[in-house]
């Protein structure tokens, strides 16, 4: 797939900065350029985006060739990750179409690049919370960056803000958020929307604040296209990932807690012009669109007061049991995340089930982010981890059913909003019936929804497809205006 001419597009590029750091990205893959090229052009024109990405399958197969015909040969010693030799590497991106040298030089930058802009005390919780869920502790400029050669620094205004949140337990936790607001805004903001990102990491290194100052925060494209469009933008880090305490990866109260507080504190920031007033539309993919609507399902309750005006979840997984069986090894490292976070919010030792080898990976996954984990245990079969040979679905089953069954979504009231759910019908990682059947069950409430398919090669692919849709949609809803009603056809 080519790479697109951003020279015709109308928005101005942010500002750029000269940096030389002991790893330098080589090449992107196809789908980061394609998502890169989206955040520079403008949002007004989302037909002409949508021109980037793949809209039929033969468009869609000639994306996975292009993939998987990128030469490994070129990866050397300073494209790799410490802990994970070049032989490693090479084989790994011979396998896959979904893994690529791209991919090894990011995690490779990701990995050696030093944190910028907040100072690393700031995460530090302070002794005492106050009772106030949503209440902003401290605040401190940061960066945001859109390539991890720190070449291109967006021209939004950057601030880091810690607030007081409540986890499942009912415990105080402190919890971290970035306002983004983009160059030129003043006065009171009419809009703004609130990202809840895709999976991370469980490593408080990986939290969005922190990898946005390094430039590897793959959140960036949809970043930088919400502003754009001249929304400010919020994106939550999740309890635990950058602030003390165990991040517990798709808990649903505990992403929507932090989700909505974010929402809530971002209103106490100084310099923040978004208000009680200001309409809000909540979004996420993957494990962000599970944050997301975990938080639509708790905002009656635990948020009423936030004016969220429209909401936009993809690639949901509603039911990780389902989504936990059908993982292909390419994506060994999301159960290991899985694992490693319901061990531990249920007390089970992961040595009753792991072996020795399983253990340590599980270990080392969990201060990875997610390129470099997702690399290092490519094509790992489960059950050379496990003390009997099981799966993990089988470890599911016998140790985590309850907990897993606690995140299911789909069942809870949502507010009476605007609800686009976007899902690629090859995504390989989340099974696109999950993403059909929460929007039809959102229908048989009674709620006006907008199920936008496409045809995005894996699971990144559908996440940069869908862009040019969701900014349509928010356009429209921020502007008063119904989106496409979906449900004749669901």
């Amino acid at each position: 797939m080519s790479t697109p001419n951003t020279a015709q597009t109308s928005t101005a590029l942010p500002t750029t900065t000269s940096h030389s750091p002991r790893r330098r990205i080589q090449a992107l893959s196809a789908a980061a350029i394609a998502g890169l090229a989206l955040t520079l052009c403008t949002t007004t024109a989302p037909a002409q985006a949508a021109d980037i990405v793949p809209q039929t399958e033969s468009e869609a197969e000639q994306f996975l060739d292009d993939r998987a015909a990128e030469d490994p040969s070129t990866l050397d010693r300073d494209s790799v990750p410490e802990d994970i030799s070049v032989e490693q590497a090479k084989k790994a991106v011979e396998s896959s179409d979904e893994l690529t040298t791209a991919d090894v030089e990011y995690a490779a930058a990701q990995e050696d690049l030093p944190a910028s802009g907040v100072p690393e005390d700031f995460y530090e919780t302070p002794d005492s919370l106050p009772s106030e869920d949503g209440a902003v502790l401290k605040q401190a400029d940061s960066e945001f960056y859109l390539d991890p050669v720190k070449l291109i620094k967006h021209d939004a205004k950057s601030t880091t803000f810690m607030y007081k949140t409540t986890d499942e337990q009912g415990t105080a936790r402190a919890a971290t958020a970035t306002l983004l607001t983009p160059n030129g805004a003043s006065g009171h903001a009419e809009d703004a929307v609130v990202i809840s990102p895709g999976t991370q990491g469980i490593a408080d290194k990986c939290a969005p604040s922190r990898q946005m100052g390094m430039g590897t925060e793959y959140e960036g494209i949809s970043v930088a296209s919400a502003l754009a469009a001249k929304h400010p933008v919020v994106v939550v880090d999740y309890m635990g990932l950058g602030t003390e305490g165990t991040h517990h990866y798709v808990n649903r109260v505990e992403e929507g807690r932090s989700v909505l507080d974010a929402a809530r504190a971002v209103q106490q920031v100084d310099g923040s012009e978004i208000d009680e007033e200001t309409q809000l539309q909540l979004r996420g993919y993957s494990q962000g669109g599970h944050a997301t609507t975990a938080a639509l399902e708790l905002q009656k309750e635990w948020a009423p007061e936030l004016n969220v005006v429209s909401a936009s979840a993809g690639a949901v997984p509603t039911d990780l049991y389902k989504t936990v069986s059908e993982l292909s090894s390419v994506y060994t490292a999301f159960a290991l995340y899985g694992v490693a976070g319901f061990a531990d919010q249920t007390g089970v030792d992961t040595s009753d089930f792991l072996n020795e080898e399983g253990q340590k990976v599980v270990e080392e996954t969990s201060n990875q982010c997610t390129i470099e984990a997702l690399l290092s245990t490519a094509f790992t079969d489960a059950k050379t981890l496990t003390k009997n040979g099981e799966l993990f679905q089988e470890i599911v089953d016998a140790n985590f059913t309850d907990v897993a069954e606690k995140q299911r979504l789909g069942k809870a009231e949502v507010p009476d909003i605007p609800l686009l759910v976007n899902h690629s019908r090859l995504d390989d990682v989340i099974s696109f019936d999950q993403g059909k059947e929460l929007a039809s069950t959102w229908c048989r409430a009674g709620h006006k929804v907008a199920f936008e398919d496409n045809l995005g090669p894996t699971h990144i692919g559908g996440y940069v497809a869908a862009l040019p849709r969701v900014e349509t949609f928010t356009s429209r809803t921020f502007a008063g205006k119904a989106p496409l009603d979906s449900c004749w056809r669901l």
